[in-house]
């Protein structure tokens, strides 16, 4: 299923904050989720996150030891409350037991993965049964200047893949309910599926 999403964002939003917002309207988020971030950078989806669930916990884990820096240093009060955790992992070996999290979400990241069938599969595994995993993502082969990022992404060693590529990933991996949503004047994506019940 392919969902169009026709709202704008607010122009003099900064792109990542305003691709991520757009997103996470994607996902419903219950105050007392328990959520992960894969690829947290510097920590601000894990503050939004913290913010839209007050009484829930949220985990950022990046590959990158500047990124933890900056991450725990964006969260330190949220952090001391006991609600945030910032961890050094990669996507490859989640340190996390089987259905640990309500939601999972990636935001701009999973263009560098290492193996992203594997990956989305490591993803089921740490969700809840009935959990949602959302990768939200700036362009996709196919979207809006699609032919612009299709020269630079090779470049930077990406993978570009589809929409269709990115929902047929998400089953092959064993998610349900999969979806993509687009904002028609730009390249954003935001896929979703669901761990099944």
């Amino acid at each position: 299923m392919v969902l169009k999403v026709t709202a704008r964002s607010d122009p003099a939003t900064p792109s990542h904050a305003a691709l991520t917002e757009w997103g996470l309207k994607s996902i419903p988020i219950k105050r007392d989720a328990f959520i992960l971030d894969v690829g947290c950078g510097g920590g601000k989806t894990v503050q939004r996150f913290a913010a839209l669930a007050p009484y829930g916990k949220v985990v950022g884990l990046d590959y990158s030891a500047t990124s933890i820096g900056v991450a725990r240093a964006t969260n330190a009060l949220e952090i001391a409350s006991g609600r945030v955790t910032i961890q050094q992992g990669s996507v490859v070996a989640l340190p996390f037991q089987d259905g640990t999290f309500d939601i999972v979400t990636a935001v701009e990241t999973h263009y560098y993965w290492p193996n992203l069938p594997a990956n989305f599969q490591e993803i089921l595994r740490v969700l809840k049964p009935g959990g949602t995993f959302a990768l939200i993502a700036e362009t996709y082969r196919g979207g809006h200047l699609g032919k612009v990022y299709g020269m630079v992404m090779p470049l930077l060693h990406a993978t570009f893949l589809t929409d269709g590529e990115h929902r047929n990933l998400l089953r092959q991996a064993g998610f349900v309910e999969v979806a993509t949503a687009h904002v028609p004047w730009k390249s954003w994506m935001c896929a979703t599926g669901r761990r099944p019940l």
